[in-house]
C-alpha cells in the first residue's frame, strides 16, 4: 500500500543555489533554482542589481514556470562590482550574491624610448581592441621604485604616450600603464607592467637592453661569419699546397724510376759534376795564336 502526499508551496522561501555562469566586461549570466520543485504555475521572480561603485539600483522581472532559470544581466561596466539579489516577486526571502565585472585589458605593446635626460612610454590604443574604450577617458600611469620600495602615481594622458623625467641613477622602475580608473579608483583597467633598469651609466634600460642585444648580435654574426670564411679559405690553401706538393713528389719520382730495376734512383749529389771533370779544361785564346775558321 502506498499513498502520495503533496506538499503545500511555501512562496516565502528563497530561490536556492543562486550563482555566476559566466561574467563578462558588460553582462553577466547567473543562474538559480525555484524555491521548490515542479512550480506548477508561472512565478514571478525580482532581480534587484545594486552598483557598489555609483551607488544606483536597477529592478527586473522574470516570470517563467521553469525548475531552473537562467538570466543575463546587461549594461554592466567594465570593471563594476555589484550585489545582485533574487526573491519571490511577492518580497519573500532573497537570495544574493556580488559581481565584479571583467576590467578593461592591459594597454598592448608598451615599450621605453630612452633619450638624454628622460625617457619616453609608448603603447597601442585600447580602443583598437576594446569597442567600450572611449579614448577621452585616458590612461594613468603609475611608477615603482624598487630601491626606495615606494610607487608613485605620475598622472594621466588621452596620448599614447607619457614622458617621465627626473630618474636617478642606481634606481630600478617599473612603470604601469592602464586605462584610467572611475570613481575614486574603483573602476580601472588591466595595467601593462614594463620594467627599466637604471645602473650606474644611467644608460641600461629594460628598452635598450633587447636593443644592444640585436646590436652585439649583429657584430658577432658577421665577426663569426669571416672567421669561418677565413677558416675556409685557409683549409682551401693547405689541401691546394698538399696537392700540388705532391703532384711535385710524383712528377719528381717517375722522373726518376727505373723500369729494369723497378725502383726510383735518386743521386746522392756527390756523384754530381764526374763527367764534366773528365772533359777538357776549356781555357782563354791568346792574341799571338791565330784562329783558323774551316
Amino acid at each position: 500500500d502506498y499513498v502520495v502526499v503533496k506538499m503545500i508551496p511555501d512562496n516565502r522561501l528563497p530561490p536556492r543555489h543562486l550563482h555566476s555562469v559566466h561574467t563578462g566586461k558588460t553582462f553577466a549570466v547567473i543562474k538559480w533554482e525555484s524555491p521548490y520543485d515542479s512550480p506548477d504555475q508561472d512565478m514571478l521572480y525580482a532581480v534587484a542589481v545594486k552598483d557598489l561603485v555609483r551607488k544606483t539600483d536597477r529592478i527586473y522581472k522574470v516570470k517563467t514556470r521553469n525548475s531552473t532559470v537562467e538570466y543575463t544581466i546587461k549594461k554592466l561596466e567594465p570593471g563594476g562590482k555589484y550585489h545582485v539579489i533574487v526573491q519571490l516577486g511577492n518580497m519573500s526571502k532573497e537570495s544574493s550574491m556580488k559581481i565584479n565585472a571583467v576590467p578593461l585589458s592591459a594597454p598592448d605593446a608598451l615599450k621605453i624610448i630612452t633619450e638624454n635626460d628622460h625617457i619616453l612610454l609608448f603603447w597601442k590604443s585600447l580602443a583598437l581592441k576594446e569597442s567600450n574604450f572611449n579614448e577621452s577617458r585616458g590612461y594613468e600611469i603609475h611608477m615603482f621604485d624598487s630601491l626606495m620600495n615606494i610607487t608613485a602615481y605620475l598622472g594621466n594622458t588621452t596620448e599614447n604616450f607619457f614622458k617621465v623625467s627626473n630618474l636617478k641613477i642606481g634606481h630600478n622602475y617599473s612603470f604601469t600603464v592602464q586605462a584610467r580608473c572611475l570613481y575614486g579608483g574603483q573602476m580601472c583597467g588591466e595595467p601593462a607592467t614594463l620594467l627599466y633598469d637604471e645602473l650606474g651609466t644611467g644608460e641600461d634600460s629594460f628598452a635598450s637592453k633587447t636593443g644592444r642585444s640585436t646590436d652585439v648580435a649583429a657584430v658577432v654574426v658577421p665577426v663569426l661569419f669571416l672567421l669561418l670564411v677565413t677558416l675556409g679559405i685557409g683549409f682551401v690553401v693547405l689541401y691546394m699546397r698538399h696537392r700540388r706538393l705532391q703532384n711535385s713528389f710524383t712528377a719528381f719520382a717517375n722522373s726518376h724510376y727505373s723500369s729494369r730495376l723497378g725502383s726510383a734512383i735518386f743521386s746522392s749529389g756527390d756523384d754530381l759534376g764526374d763527367e764534366d771533370d773528365e772533359a777538357p779544361m776549356i781555357t782563354g785564346f791568346s792574341d799571338d795564336v791565330p784562329m783558323v775558321i774551316a
